[in-house]
């Protein structure tokens, strides 16, 4: 976690928005503007890997000190340096390696010092672990990363090896089949608007229910079966009915059926299903930029007057409200007319 950590020790003012510590968001100050900026972390905490998501504005900006950039991102890369390992330390993985099966290697740089090896759980889920060793192995385990809802350690002594890590890796693969299968059932069978391409860690869906109406769902992968968090966006006049049957239905919560079939009965709808629609029956652009995604997100906040209902996104709308003589702001609160029919 040496990655996250960094972060936040450079940026203290950027917030966490997910479990894993993979995704933050707040501010920085540029030539006198503050800009609202969205750092994507990669799962193996890498600083020089993260990726930034940020206005145009803010890029034009970042586009003129170009040079300082790669100078420093040179710099630091010269501590990822490789460093010669003693002979005992090869011969001893590469007998591991053997001992394992060279066909679970998936992956392995030319100094043997992070190898990745690929498993299939028992519906067919293909998944790696990436292990990334220091000079002292096998006293010490490598680090393990995967791609998990919860974390993943290791049960280690001098006398393990890979073979140890990976029959580990398999049992927590099981551990985690229902959480995956509920999961994989609302990917396959619903419109899920957030997130766009979700890894087996994501634990939050946003699905679409209708014409600028859906659910953000957050399930507990230790107990998938519960019920999840739910969230609803959209216009209240769509969403007030909707708060009303989970809360008058939750009682009737079977975790005997699948997540998804739980929801709907509870909300006594069917979601819109991908057979039949497509995502743009349903999603429509943001009325400020007219775009459906804009730096990862998609238009979340919606008019709430039932004649117009028109989407936009977060930020346009901030951005536009603020520029109103007319609008008002309570806190965090910002009131404003909507910007397509006035209301």
């Amino acid at each position: 976690m040496a990655g996250p950590a960094a972060l936040l020790r450079q940026c203290p003012l950027l917030l966490p928005q997910n479990r894993e510590r993979t995704v933050y968001e707040g501010f920085v100050t540029a030539q006198g503007r503050d800009f609202h900026i969205r750092i994507l972390l990669p799962m193996d905490f890498q600083m020089k890997n993260a990726r930034l998501e940020c206005s145009w504005h803010l890029k034009k900006i970042l586009n003129q000190y170009q040079h300082v950039l790669k100078q420093e991102i040179a710099l630091k890369n010269t501590q990822d340096l490789h460093i010669p390992r003693p002979p005992e330390y090869y011969s001893c993985l590469v007998r591991d390696l053997e001992i394992l099966g060279w066909n679970k290697v998936a992956y392995m740089d030319t100094g043997l010092t992070t190898v990745k090896l690929k498993a299939e759980d028992s519906c067919g889920r293909q998944h790696l672990i990436t292990l990334k060793f220091n000079a002292k192995y096998p006293t010490e385990p490598p680090d393990c990363l995967v791609d998990f809802p919860v974390p993943f350690a290791i049960s280690w002594m001098p006398q393990s090896s890979l073979l140890d890590i990976y029959n580990q890796f398999l049992v927590a693969l099981e551990s985690l089949k229902e959480f995956w299968d509920a999961m994989d059932e609302i990917d396959g069978k619903t419109w899920v608007l957030e997130p766009e391409n979700p890894t087996r860690s994501a634990t939050t869906r946003r699905i679409a229910i209708g014409n600028n109406v859906s659910v953000s769902v957050e399930v507990d992968p230790r107990h998938p079966a519960m019920l999840p968090e739910c969230y609803f966006l959209g216009a209240d006049h769509a969403v007030n009915p909707l708060r009303t049957k989970l809360n008058n239905n939750m009682h009737s919560w079977d975790p005997e059926i699948s997540l998804l079939q739980n929801l709907k009965d509870l909300l006594e709808i069917d979601f819109p299903s991908r057979a039949v629609l497509e995502k743009s029956d349903f999603a429509k652009d943001c009325g400020i930029c007219y775009a459906y995604r804009l730096n990862g997100t998609t238009p979340d906040q919606v008019c709430d007057d039932p004649r117009c209902g028109q989407p936009f996104h977060q930020a346009c709308l901030y951005e536009w409200l603020q520029g109103l003589p007319s609008s008002r702001q309570s806190f965090n609160v910002i009131f404003g007319e909507c910007p397509y029919c006035n209301k």
